[in-house]
């Protein structure tokens, strides 16, 4: 991050450091895509649109990778184990209180059809991470949403009051997706505190290794208070196997059995289980990776605020920046310069979601801004 320290970025410099960004990405193109006259049909060449972390696997997760070919033929029962005993050993818990998800996103499926149906009602914040509210259609559960509060955060006692008999799950983003703002752990449990004890708690931890906040508190130390809550994992984001497809939820026995009723056989493959057990067994891994992405973010949030722009306080690999206007056309732009940003939250319209990428994707991304937006109007 030394190179980001300065606040200004020369002409030059920026074309060079865009210019081989760019370069690099496009090489990456699938051929459906090469020699088309249409740019606009092109693949985009820098993406900050999903939260994925620009750095993958690490070396040793991707080595595991590579090896589990060897095993490609058979069903990997006993990875899926190991990786579960793994698991539980990280969290200091016992394996039969872990699932294993197709993603974390996978783990929030099954909670819905564990304790929601016809009748019962979901509680969430809004704007949040969407896929509880789109999964309890199936179930043909009630959605009953709460707004942030005016600094984008969880209005807790609002989603506990929401909560009554018909309610089957209660869910918190924490970070929450799209803001990136957190709960604090006396908040968190005031709040478990005041859900019914009948209700299930889901916590969503997927961005819980950035957090950087010491008011901050994951809900798996509570976890033996509160017997109702699930929380949801996933190697998706800190661990940059987005691609990968393996999340896990960590519950009582008895939430975890429910769970299990729900998920498919074999749902996680041998590579990335071989990946997710290297990926624990690293030691430092985690702290390198968020230091690399908070440290980018920091910058970009400086440098954001030099140019009189208003962001939310993040503790993600993203970052919500006030474009001062509807986004839909600022997205357009941006994929028309080869970046793609986050996609419009209509609780939010003015404000563009952007994943923080490499310090060149980075710096690629704040120049088409001020390009696109100029400071001045923004601010």
């Amino acid at each position: 991050m030394a190179a980001m320290t300065s606040p200004f970025v020369s002409r030059r410099s920026f074309a060079l450091s865009l210019g081989a960004a760019l370069g690099s990405a496009a090489a990456r193109l699938s051929a459906s895509t090469r020699g088309t006259a249409d740019d606009a049909t092109r693949a985009p060449v820098v993406d900050l649109s999903s939260n994925e972390n620009p750095y993958g696997p690490s070396p040793a997760a991707l080595a595991a990778m590579t090896r589990a070919q060897a095993v490609a033929s058979r069903y990997p029962d006993a990875a899926e184990r190991e990786t579960i005993e793994a698991i539980a050993r990280h969290h200091g818990v016992d394996p039969k209180r872990i699932v294993l998800g197709c993603g974390s996103s996978e783990v929030l499926r099954l909670c819905d059809a564990a304790f929601l149906g016809p009748g019962r009602t979901v509680v969430a914040a809004e704007p949040t991470f969407e896929a509880v509210l789109h999964y309890a259609k199936v179930t043909k559960a009630e959605p009953v949403t709460v707004p942030l509060t005016a600094d984008f955060r969880h209005d807790l006692p609002e989603l506990a009051r929401a909560c009554d008999a018909r309610t089957g799950l209660v869910y918190v983003c924490n970070p929450n997706n799209p803001t990136g703002t957190i709960v604090r752990g006396g908040e968190l449990l005031d709040f478990l505190a005041r859900v019914p004890p009948a209700t299930a708690v889901v916590v969503d931890e997927a961005y819980h290794h950035f957090v950087e906040d010491p008011a901050y508190r994951s809900a798996v130390e509570v976890l033996d208070r509160f017997p109702n809550v699930v929380v949801a994992r996933t190697f998706s984001k800190v661990y940059g196997m987005a691609g990968m497809r393996l999340g896990y939820a960590v519950t009582s026995a008895a939430n975890a059995e429910a769970l299990r009723g729900h998920a498919s056989w074999s749902n996680a493959n041998a590579a990335v289980l071989a990946a997710a057990q290297a990926s624990l067994a690293e030691e430092g891994l985690v702290a390198r990776q968020r230091e690399r992405i908070n440290g980018t973010r920091r910058w970009l949030a400086a440098e954001l605020l030099r140019d009189g722009r208003r962001t939310i306080p993040s503790e993600t690999n993203f970052l919500m920046v006030d474009a001062g206007g509807d986004v839909k056309p600022l997205i357009a732009a941006f994929a028309a310069r080869g970046i793609k940003v986050g996609r419009r939250f209509a609780a939010l319209p003015t404000w563009l979601r952007v994943t923080i990428g490499t310090p060149e994707e980075t710096r690629a991304f704040l120049e088409a801004l001020r390009a696109i937006v100029p400071a001045r109007a923004a601010a």
